[in-house]
């Protein structure tokens, strides 16, 4: 099987941190987001990889084959975001397996997908919203889809389309996409994965649904940190610090300096990181920052970026240095 992760967006909701970063390379609980997601399909022996790159899609290329070697990982570059559809479509020449599984670069999940690939049928992640309006929805009948609809104006099902997507039969999703083109089919302006995978619906294709009770979009701050809370409180460092308080779940880096400072709940402290004599709670330190005489809570403070004094709420991009008197 073959994955395929889209991962060219440009985290708009997320700046200034994505000026100098693409959103699926913050870190959260430690690690990038694309780390943790990598880390659950190897889990699942899925080895081969497919990554829709765009903006800072070198620093993607880099991070992977750093972090990753043994991963067989191709790399395609959309040059012009037109939608879902058209990133899958950018990548069909890479598709070389019958199944595929399709995972958006910037959403943390929880679920077993074993269970998922056992069943042997094309199946789609879904969660209960109370306003499917903002997503792709799912109109289903014993299980069973009837019918894929792109950001509804009508309320016609709360079931939200999470980002996760396995395919049995690869060949007719790019029979789909293929066609998705040719008729130009848009909806609101863009190719759409939810509009191919309802051709393949028509074209007999069954899909069933799988419950993701644990659906984590990082898409901007407040979705960053809450996932970063998820993160913690099962993959949580716990370390002992001398001379520092540390309420857990907390992640701290080893090499990561702590000195006379209450570190905790929920923080991350990433690699070569600096506090002294600071509170820091609800908040990630993206690597080699440093803070000092801080009081810090739901705040991301950026690559090299340095923060002195008295606040209480920070969004500091990358190599900033803030001071307060």
């Amino acid at each position: 099987m073959r994955a395929i992760i889209p991962a060219a967006g440009f985290g708009t909701r997320l700046k200034p941190h994505t000026f100098s970063l693409p959103k699926v390379l913050l870190n959260v609980g430690g690690k990038p987001i694309l780390g943790h997601i990598i880390d659950k399909l190897l889990a699942e022996n899925i080895t081969k990889a497919t990554f829709v790159v765009g903006y800072l899609g070198e620093k993607i290329v880099e991070y992977v084959k750093d972090f990753y070697p043994n991963l067989n990982a191709v790399f395609v570059t959309q040059e012009i975001a037109l939608g879902l559809g058209h990133a899958i479509h950018v990548a069909a020449h890479t598709i070389d397996d019958e199944e595929i599984f399709i995972i958006l670069g910037d959403t943390i999940f929880d679920v077993n997908l074993s269970e998922v690939f056992d069943k042997k049928q094309s199946s789609l992640g879904v969660k209960t919203v109370p306003d499917p309006s903002r997503f792709g929805v799912a109109v289903c009948e014993n299980n069973k889809i009837l019918k894929l609809v792109e950001k509804p104006q009508t309320l016609i099902s709360n079931l939200a389309l999470t980002g996760l997507y396995y395919i049995r039969n690869s060949a007719l999703l790019v029979e789909s996409l293929n066609e998705l083109f040719d008729r130009d089919i848009k909806t609101q302006g863009e190719y759409q994965l939810t509009d191919a995978l309802q051709l393949m619906i028509e074209k007999g294709e069954v899909f069933s649904t799988f419950q993701v009770d644990g659906w984590y979009d990082c898409g901007k701050t407040e979705t960053l940190l809450s996932t970063n809370q998820f993160i913690l409180k099962s993959k949580g460092t716990n370390r002992n610090v001398s001379g520092s308080i540390i309420i857990d779940p907390v992640f701290i880096a080893e090499n990561a300096i702590v000195n006379n400072s209450v570190i905790g709940p929920f923080a991350t402290i990433s690699e070569n990181c600096e506090v002294n004599e600071s509170i820091i709670k609800n908040s990630i330190l993206c690597p080699s920052a440093k803070v000092e005489r801080s009081m810090l809570d739901n705040s991301i403070i950026g690559i090299n970026a340095v923060v002195k004094g008295n606040y209480k709420k920070l969004n500091a991009g990358d190599s900033s240095e803030i001071e307060f008197y």
